[in-house]
């Protein structure tokens, strides 16, 4: 009897210890979709009162510990470093488009590609740009106010343009050598980065083929408005600087910060601005950042309270006690690390934080160590890029002035890769991936 008592009350402490991403479900996505109005409830009110919520039924703590632990995930150094990413990226973002840095990127796009191919184009460069560099964020922050400026220039839906920028972020940060999530991957699993980016081809690339033709379908019509301005090469200058140095591997703060100081350089040189123009361009940048600052804040304060009273332990048990196959142990791994990512927001905290049991899984019922790294870097990407208060969408919405949910009829790429990585598993693909493990894997386990 005692036992079933103490289950029934771990089962209640799990469930009321999720219960403020239920709560958080409910006031934001629930009632926005009922009255078909995502502005109705803001995403600043909806964290709110699902934080003072948290706080408010923690029972194990005082109200204090409750607010210092509230606290300490708003204002943790993973937290803190992506708003001074959100910071730089506002303040590059503004002081560019105020030099005429867009308009004369969007007047060299306009002059160099046909417009059917104006939109898989633009999905094609941030798969390009996120490989290169490793960070769908740093490709966001880059190329969504080009996104912007060539859909005002043609008349194309903005959501759809910054959209396929999005999911060609994520491209890159499933498949780069360098990307936080494929590093968290690899190495939680102790298998070779070429391995699991061999695994990750068979199921990125097709997805990413199959989407660029439907971008080049979606882009039949898309017309190029009578172009006659010549191409300012120094105002664009900055954007290639700024790619140039994230390509060569320099911390994506930095790469934002010299870009930042460069547009100062140049927009004073053409008389864009002076110097105080510069400064005034560079703070109304910062400010426009301002709810998503304070956004980010707010879901890591919630994450962190929801994590500390055993949510996110009580999730990954309950997935992990009922495996019973090597499918159902992947199917399991994608399921913790997709839940454990709605609940972070952060795909790379998502593989960490999962990646020690995930293992065990694999060990105990034989999956390839590459092919659990690779479910473990896809669905984390494929949630991540759908999440309206993910990282990705929310520096994407402050730069577009659009609602992140705009984005979702129009991110194919996470979507379908989601889905592909889900069909790889329930029709154990690639074969030779998914009936024993790597050797280097193997042989890790037996030597201990």
């Amino acid at each position: 009897m005692e036992e079933v008592k103490s289950k029934k009350m771990k089962e209640k402490e799990g469930l009321l210890a999720l219960s403020p991403l239920l709560v958080f479900v409910v006031l934001y996505l629930v009632t926005s979709i009922i009255v078909q109005d995502f502005y109705k409830v803001p995403l600043t009110v909806a964290f709110l009162l699902s934080g003072i919520y948290a706080v408010g039924t923690s029972r194990s703590q005082s109200l204090d510990e409750c607010i210092s632990v509230y606290s300490r995930g708003a204002g943790s150094p993973k937290m803190m470093l992506m708003l001074w990413i959100f910071v730089l990226a506002g303040a590059f973002a503004k002081t560019t488009q105020d030099m005429g840095g867009v308009d004369a990127v969007v007047n060299l796009v306009l002059s160099l590609m046909p417009g059917n191919m104006l939109l898989a184009g633009l999905f094609l460069v941030s798969c390009f740009v996120s490989m290169s560099i490793g960070t769908s964020t740093g490709t966001v922050a880059a190329l969504v106010p080009i996104a912007v400026g060539i859909a005002q220039a043609t008349g194309a839906s903005v959501p759809m343009m910054a959209a396929a920028v999005i999911g060609g972020s994520f491209f890159g940060d499933n498949l780069s050598f360098i990307s936080d999530t494929t590093i968290a991957a690899t190495q939680t699993q102790e298998c070779r980065m070429r391995d699991k980016f061999r695994v990750n081809l068979y199921i990125t690339v097709p997805v990413a083929v199959l989407i660029f033709f439907v971008y080049v379908f979606k882009g039949i019509g898309m017309e190029i408005p009578v172009h006659s301005q010549t191409v300012e090469w120094l105002k664009v200058l900055p954007y290639f600087v700024v790619l140039g140095l994230a390509l060569i591997g320099i911390n994506v703060m930095a790469v934002l910060a010299s870009g930042l100081f460069l547009t100062g350089i140049i927009g004073i040189y053409c008389g864009s601005y002076d110097i105080y123009g510069w400064m005034a361009s560079a703070g109304s940048g910062i400010q426009g950042m301002g709810d998503i600052i304070i956004v980010t804040m707010m879901a890591g304060g919630l994450f962190e309270i929801v994590s500390e009273n055993g949510g996110i332990g009580y999730l990954i048990d309950k997935l992990s006690n009922r495996v019973h196959s090597g499918r159902g142990a992947e199917l399991s791994v994608a399921l913790m690390v997709s839940l454990t990512n709605v609940c972070t927001a952060n795909n790379t905290v998502a593989i960490l934080t999962v990646g020690n049991i995930a293992k065990k899984i694999g060990n105990r019922f034989g999956v390839d160590h590459c092919k659990c790294a690779s479910i473990l870097d896809t669905f984390s990407c494929s949630v991540q890029g759908l999440l309206p208060y993910g990282m990705q969408l929310m520096m994407a919405s402050g730069l577009t002035a659009l609602s992140p949910v705009e984005f979702l009829p129009w991110l194919y790429y996470p979507f379908a890769l989601g889905c592909f990585a889900l069909l790889s598993i329930l029709l154990r693909y690639p074969r030779k991936y998914s009936s024993r493990p790597c050797r280097k894997a193997v042989l890790s386990v037996r030597c201990r």
